[in-house]
Order: C-alpha cells, then structure tokens, then sequence
C-alpha cells in the first residue's frame, strides 16, 4: 500500500534546511544573537510535527501541535524582525514560506480539537445509552 506524503512533515523539514541556511548567514555577517534563535525555533517546528505524528492520544497530538505553532509564531517574529532592521537581511521566500507553514499548523490544530470534540461526545452519548 502506498502511503500518503506527509505535507507538513515536508515543508517543515525543507523550511528547516533553509533557516540553517539563512542563520549560516546571519553568522558570518556576525548577527550571532538573531541567527541562534532563529535556528532554535525554526527548526523546532519540524522537530514538533515529528513528534506529533508519533502521539500517544489525540491530546497529546494537539498539545506537540500547538508547541510546534509556537515555534511557528517566534520564527515568524524573527524573521519580520530581521526584515524590519536596517542592518538585516530580509528572507522573502522564508517569510512567505513560513505563513503557509503556519496556516496549515492552525488548520491541522482546529481540525484535531474539533475531531476531540465530536468523540468526547460521541463517548458521553454511548455512556449514557448503557
């Protein structure tokens, strides 16, 4: 049986090369305070989905998904940041890359706690019928 890719799985895992890149960067023009934590929460994000798919509940899941959200928001903050400052580089292509990145983990997120939801309900209905 073939499996499906995993989208999020890929553009973290692509998105993380590119940050390691770009901090690569931002080192030798000797930016060593952003480059540190934009390589610490960029490539987090992955790290996070990676685990997610290894979860043990549905909690669990949402709960590696939101800190791989997080991660997602503070390397979104640096890099604008970066783009803001008049003696950074700005990274177009991973600020684009980063807000679909983003959108999707909300999307993932939304759709795990809605799911939660509906079998918390379905539980509480099939309790009470016994």
């Amino acid at each position: 049986m073939e499996s499906k890719e995993n989208i999020i799985k890929s553009l973290t895992f692509e998105f993380a090369l590119e940050i390691i890149d770009f901090a690569e960067m931002l080192e030798k023009m000797q930016k060593y305070v952003i480059a540190k934590q934009l390589l610490k929460s960029g490539t987090s994000i992955g790290a996070n989905v990676r685990e997610a798919q290894q979860s043990e509940s549905r909690l669990d899941f949402i709960h590696k998904m939101k800190i791989a959200t997080k991660e997602a928001d503070e390397t979104a903050y640096w890099l604008e940041l970066c783009a803001a400052a008049k003696s950074y580089p700005t990274n177009t292509s991973l600020l684009e890359k980063i807000e679909i990145i983003r959108k999707i983990l909300y999307k993932i997120l939304s759709t795990a706690r809605e799911n939660l939801k509906h079998e918390m309900l379905e539980q509480r209905n099939s309790s009470r019928k016994k």
